[in-house]
């Protein structure tokens, strides 16, 4: 998780930032299933994951259509394409 919070924070554009933050929310799925497993609850922990995994869809989806309407997305792709 580490490295998708480094891309997170740190990353050139608004789409790696999104990118790194969707990482985090799926790895976070598996580690609410592992802890499930763990202590031998997994019925309940599936529901979270299930819960949090919906939430995280929708904050980035959220997030990636306020930066396309905001044209942060756009700019920073014709900005790069410029530089090359």
């Amino acid at each position: 998780m580490a490295l998708s919070l480094y891309r997170a924070i740190a990353g050139p554009t608004v789409l790696d930032r999104l990118v790194g933050v969707n990482a985090i929310g799926s790895k976070t799925v598996a580690l609410l299933l592992l802890i499930g497993l763990i202590y031998q609850r997994l019925d309940m922990f599936v529901d979270i994951a299930l819960a949090y995994g919906m939430l995280n869809f929708i904050a980035v989806m959220a997030a990636a259509r306020y930066f396309h309407k905001r044209r942060g997305l756009d700019q920073e792709r014709s900005l790069e394409i410029s530089k090359e």
